[in-house]
């Protein structure tokens, strides 16, 4: 703990074969008081990886959403102030000491949103709908909790006010084709889901135009055309989620 904090902070993990990350982020959070990860019994070497730190809590839970994963981290936290981030997500020299001083500033916001940058295949993509990218990744546990019903891209309650951080999370999100092509498809699927519990029906349009106008406006709109090949893979990719969402809402409602 560095010597001028006072505030403890809890660090959160979620992960499945995350052993190309895990002990990167480890070290990467070496500034918080208490580190949990929730791993959902991963078959590579991550949980081998984790038992290398003494210092880190490791809990396993079979996987059922990102909610769940997440409020389960969430119940074992020792601290008030959380700071939950991705394995594949790091914090520059930078925005640790802004966390730092941000804790035990008297601040009136129970959260804090964090911009991200963007890295495609270690290199920073600058727009395809990602230059305004941000999530709540420090806040109080006493103050928010996950909505039950959102089972991907997680939706953070907050009872009080939210402000920004200067510095920017760092995301390693895309390192290779195969693998974020996988990511989007999954994350179509567990959206299709959650349009399921809410009763919604597939139709062509959806099925059809919103992929479209999901490529359209991150590579035109939102400036993907700037990012050379990098952004019409980006908008593809994530076009593709939006259809896989759909295909698989069709699949379900099928076997109803």
């Amino acid at each position: 703990m560095s010597p001028t904090q006072k505030n403890k902070i809890t660090g959160l993990i979620i992960t499945f074969n995350e052993e190309r990350n895990i002990e990167e982020v480890i070290h990467n959070l070496d500034f918080v008081d208490e580190l949990i990860i929730v791993d959902s019994f991963s078959t590579d070497k991550t949980v081998e990886l984790i038992n290398k730190y003494p210092n880190v809590k490791l809990i396993q839970n079979k996987f059922e959403n990102y909610t769940s994963q997440r409020n389960i981290a969430l119940d074992h936290a020792n601290h008030n102030w959380i700071l939950f981030i991705d394995a594949d997500e790091r914090i520059s020299d930078k925005l640790k000491n802004e966390i730092v001083a941000t804790v035990n500033s008297e601040t009136p916001n129970a959260a804090f949103y964090f911009y991200r940058k963007f890295m495609f295949q270690g290199k920073h993509l600058r727009f395809s709908g990602w230059q305004t990218d941000k999530n709540i990744r420090l806040f109080q546990k006493g103050k928010a909790h996950y909505v039950s019903t959102k089972l991907v891209h997680e939706k953070l309650i907050i009872d009080g006010s939210i402000g920004k951080l200067k510095h920017k999370l760092i995301h390693h999100s895309y390192t290779d084709y195969d693998s974020y092509k996988q990511k989007m498809v999954y994350y179509g699927e567990l959206k299709a889901k959650e349009l399921l519990l809410k009763g919604s029906k597939p139709n062509l349009a959806l099925y059809y135009l919103k992929p479209i106008y999901k490529f359209l406006h991150s590579y035109f709109i939102r400036l993907g055309i700037f990012d050379g090949k990098k952004g019409i893979v980006i908008c593809y990719l994530n076009a593709l989620s939006i259809h896989s969402r759909y295909a698989e809402l069709t699949k379900m409602n099928k076997t109803k």
